[in-house]
């Protein structure tokens, strides 16, 4: 039996890449897992993984970014599964590019997906969080908003500045709760990472060389167990954090 039987973890965007892989890691040591995101085909294939395993997953298709069917959705996981433990806010759907090119429409959209989607989530979530005794928010940032050359990268730094800025608030308001609320900035070997590598493979190669592991971390072994060690019982003094997986590369400072 692994430490986090009974519980019950909801991730966002866990059809593929990192949320994919913190679902199984999750599901590794008996949590029951609710699987969000946009695409039937893919959850259903993470709750296949899952079920291979032994372990529970369900499927429930949504866009995290219609953040009025939060509390409904948040509400059907703890029918279906029995309450809620975890909450992994992994989803987003940003843009990317020059400020001065970007439509009002792109911008906001990270913010509908990121800390607006964490935001609805966490606030749905949190009175069965209480309910259970406690519970862990997990919500994903990115080295990005230390990055040192932020050209292109100004709208994602910003949504999840704001992501982490409200990862410290929950945890100072909600630790009398006994909810942790922490953030993790990972490095990943997600699907649209291995894109950019196939297509650009001498920058990732450098890219590659800047980390000081040398490597990019892979979603279950090195970001899925990683959350699983924030969920349980040694993570329990840790809370409004920030802890980048990327190998020693950012600094946080």
């Amino acid at each position: 039996m692994g430490h986090l039987q009974g519980k019950v973890a909801i991730v966002t965007g866990a059809g593929s890449g990192v949320g994919q892989g913190i679902a199984l890691a999750l599901a590794g040591e008996g949590a029951s897992i609710a699987a969000l995101g946009r695409t039937p085909e893919k959850l259903e294939a993470t709750c296949a993984l899952v079920a291979e395993r032994g372990g529970r997953a369900e499927a429930l298709s949504c866009d995290v970014a219609d953040t009025d069917r939060a509390p409904g959705l948040v509400e059907e996981v703890a029918d279906r599964l029995g309450g809620v433990d975890i909450l992994v806010n992994n989803a987003y759907s940003g843009a990317y590019g020059p400020l001065l090119s970007m439509s009002d429409t792109d911008f906001r959209r990270g913010f509908d997906s990121g800390p607006f989607a964490a935001f609805a989530f966490m606030k749905a979530c949190h009175p069965h969080l209480k309910q259970r005794g406690g519970g862990v928010v997990v919500n994903l940032v990115s080295s990005a908003m230390v990055r040192w050359d932020l050209r292109t990268y100004g709208a994602y730094a910003a949504a999840k500045t704001a992501l982490r800025s409200l990862t410290r608030t929950a945890a100072g308001e909600w630790g009398p709760d006994n909810i942790r609320v922490n953030a993790i900035a990972p490095h990943a070997t997600s699907p649209g990472y291995l894109r950019w590598e196939a297509a650009n493979p001498e920058e990732a190669e450098a890219f590659r060389d800047s980390i000081p592991l040398r490597y990019v971390g892979d979603c279950e072994e090195d970001i899925g167990r990683a959350v699983v060690m924030l969920c349980g019982p040694d993570a329990r003094y840790l809370t409004g954090a920030t802890v980048p997986l990327d190998g020693g590369q950012a600094n946080f400072d």
